[in-house]
């Protein structure tokens, strides 16, 4: 039997070789607290310090305005609750399809007293144009719509949305999460005022962030401390984590061409999808190079995710951070997309290492479990 073969980066990815290496250092013979003085202390701020440069670099923001957190979650809180609490309640905007790290909060934000306005998204999962213009003449202070979508991987334009959001006077932020390593991002060229970015979705370890913040930006820590990261973070760092992160990012910067060659696997896995009568959603918008959301009219995603790991493939039903709730993919819901058919969809996201021979490998495998799928719905019938 093949080894198993493993579709689903966007959930997380492997370890890159370099990642590992460079933690490796931090949880051997070589350890300190960054806060010290000592020679132990200053070698820890050293490493830190480069992994805040690496970061930097890769989303051309300056290494003051790198704030480490444990993840995109901590981020996504921190820029939502921490922002909130230096104003008076008002309006907060998102689009319909964001993560729940950001709608999460942004109800808990509503029931505290602000206004929660979801902006809509068209049929492809683009945000709607007229709607997010509405939204704007209603003053909201701050502004949050995902750069690259986690299911879909429909690409929002970041850098016209900001502009929009900051003419009517609003912070503008952006989860950022899919897009590092994928496609190019820049915090400074796209005019966003916060950007969210996460260790393990390009090869470094899990449980390791950043929120790329304006230094003129106002925010109340989440975390009270010691006074770690400008005060916005306190809590002694992770330092092999953060070292891994940054070496990450820097080889994520590096790799980023390869992308092209997991563009043209995704074409080819979109075509025979199409040929055997799969709905791909977002074709229609600029998309992420690595993913493929589609579903079988008739065929329940959850069924045909788990039979396809028995065939050796791990894919996905949605999100990995909502894969214990049954319900319909909101993204797919806010695009309008039928509940019945909503919960056939399953994604495939790839990585620089897939090949065409496990693309291949894949759609035999998928046929089998279709077939044998269908068969049951008919005998249940």
């Amino acid at each position: 039997m093949s080894a198993p073969v493993y579709l689903d980066h966007n959930a997380t990815t492997p370890l890159a070789p370099e990642a590992r290496e460079a933690m490796l250092r931090w949880l051997g013979e070589d350890f300190g607290n960054a806060a010290s003085a000592h020679s132990f202390g200053r070698r820890a701020r050293a490493a830190i310090d480069l992994a805040r440069q690496q970061v930097a670099e890769a989303v051309n923001a300056h290494p003051t305005e790198i704030v480490f957190t444990s993840g995109a979650t901590e981020a996504n809180n921190l820029i939502l609750k921490g922002f909130a609490a230096t104003q008076t309640p008002s309006v907060l905007a998102i689009s319909g399809i964001e993560h729940p790290s950001v709608s999460e909060p942004a109800r808990q934000l509503a029931r505290a007293g602000w206004k929660l306005r979801t902006v809509a998204v068209d049929r492809e999962g683009r945000v709607d144009p007229d709607d997010y213009a509405r939204a704007l003449s209603e003053s909201p202070r701050l502004v949050s719509v995902m750069s690259a979508n986690n299911e879909t991987g429909v690409l929002q334009d970041i850098p016209a949305l900001a502009a929009q959001a900051r003419s009517a006077g609003a912070l503008f932020h952006t989860d950022a999460v899919q897009a590092l390593g994928r496609i190019e991002v820049d915090f400074r060229a796209s005019g966003v005022g916060a950007m969210s970015l996460s260790s393990h979705k390009i090869g470094g370890p899990l449980g390791a962030g950043a929120l790329i913040v304006d230094k003129r930006v106002e925010l109340a820590p989440l975390l009270a401390g010691g006074g770690q990261e400008r005060g916005l973070r306190s809590g002694t760092e992770n330092l092999a984590a953060i070292a891994g992160f940054g070496m990450a990012c820097a080889r994520a910067v590096r790799d980023r061409g390869r992308f092209a060659q997991v563009a043209n696997l995704r074409d080819r896995l979109e075509q025979e999808l199409r040929a055997r009568g799969a709905v791909v959603f977002g074709e229609g918008a600029p998309r992420l190079p690595n993913t493929v959301f589609f579903a079988v009219k008739g065929v329940a995603g959850e069924a045909l995710v788990s039979r396809l790991d028995r065939e050796g493939f791990a894919v996905a039903s949605g999100s990995a951070c909502a894969s214990a709730a049954p319900e319909a993919s909101a993204t797919l819901l806010a695009m309008g997309v039928e509940t019945g058919l909503a919960h056939c969809a399953v994604r495939v996201s790839l990585g620089t290492d897939n090949t065409f021979d496990e693309v291949a490998r894949f759609l035999q495998a998928l046929a089998r479990s279709l077939g044998e799928l269908k068969g049951l719905v008919a005998q249940a019938a």
